[in-house]
């Protein structure tokens, strides 16, 4: 299978990149910083040569977009509006001038899409769309209208060959360092894993590996197209969230963190409050009822896994040889 991933050199793309090509699968990453054979180039936003490895594709995950781990000023919320927005366009133009187009195109999309509530968990049947929730900073609504923007682009595109599956997904938590497992590691080892604002916001999650498996079934699945929910059935609160992955850590103590004390962290950090405070109680309604099984479906099993391969991936790093160590001529210059 010849698989595309545009935007694939980030944390998902890298769990994507890793897993598919391990399949056997023959994968081409999109990047604005091509560094080896299997990537190729492109500036997200117009068409050119890259267009090529589209034509004759069977599958093309696009995850291209600005990261959101950064302070929501005007400008760093317009650039994640455009990038998502003009990547999927041309992602769509590419398709849409295939002689032959690939047979499903997914889309990454975001589980922030939905309505900050605690009430009752949002599945797409049911779910409520966010945007116009009373107590909540102003700005927020703009996270959801880059979410139905970025939906909408892939919608609207002339692409009637190829099947279109919007992938709102909740966080994706993999051992790799930098993703966003290794930022709550890093606070939990720093005891400050706690609850932030009391912590009964709830965080929605999903399983590196189920997540992939997720987005082979949907590749698989001719029958679904659309927006659908990449998350864990079970999103839990935020305190015993960080309660369970402290745990799996071994760290006994997590501080507690008041709202002010979130904002001073979060400028420190460079991200943003609505990472943090921000309810996404998310479930994966058109999964399950297409009979997806979930391997990790419970977050205390898989902080236990992950926290496992976080180690052992640390102490074969800490244990692996260099070519200055291993070379028995001595320093390589």
């Amino acid at each position: 299978m010849k698989v595309v991933l545009p935007g694939g050199t980030g944390q998902v793309g890298t769990v994507l990149d890793r897993a598919l090509t391990a399949a056997g699968h023959e994968v081409t990453v999109l990047t604005r910083h091509p560094a080896h054979a299997r990537q190729v180039g492109w500036d997200g936003a117009t068409l050119g040569r890259w267009a090529e490895v589209v034509d004759g594709s069977d599958v093309v995950i696009n995850l291209a977009g600005r990261s959101v781990s950064c302070r929501y000023t005007a400008g760093n919320l317009r650039a994640m509006m455009d990038s998502r927005v003009d990547s999927a366009r041309v992602v769509g133009e590419a398709i849409a001038a295939a002689a032959r187009p690939p047979r499903v195109w997914l889309q990454m999309s975001t589980a922030t899409v939905y309505a900050h509530r605690f009430d009752a968990a949002n599945d797409e049947a049911t779910g409520l769309i966010g945007g116009s929730e009373a107590g909540v900073p102003d700005y927020w609504a703009y996270s959801v209208d880059i979410a139905r923007n970025w939906e909408r682009a892939q919608a609207e595109a002339p692409t009637p060959a190829t099947r279109k599956v919007a992938l709102r997904s909740a966080m994706v938590m993999s051992p790799d360092r930098g993703g966003v497992l290794d930022v709550l590691l890093g606070l939990a080892r720093w005891g400050l894993g706690g609850p932030v604002a009391g912590g009964a916001q709830f965080v929605s999650w999903i399983h590196d590996e189920d997540f992939v498996r997720a987005v082979e079934f949907l590749i698989g699945r001719d029958d679904i197209a659309g927006p659908v929910n990449l998350a864990s059935p079970g999103p839990l609160p935020q305190r015993d969230f960080m309660r369970m992955l402290r745990a799996a850590w071994g760290v006994p103590v997590g501080l507690p963190a008041t709202r002010w004390m979130a904002e001073a962290g979060a400028f420190a950090l460079r991200t943003d409050t609505e990472l943090l405070l921000k309810s996404r109680r998310v479930i994966p309604g058109r999964l399950r009822e297409a009979g997806f099984a979930f391997t990790y479906d419970a977050w205390q099993p898989a902080a236990a896994d992950l926290v496992r391969r976080v180690r052992s991936s640390r102490a074969g790093h800490r244990g692996r040889v260099g070519p200055v160590e291993g070379a028995a001529s001595g320093r390589r210059t």
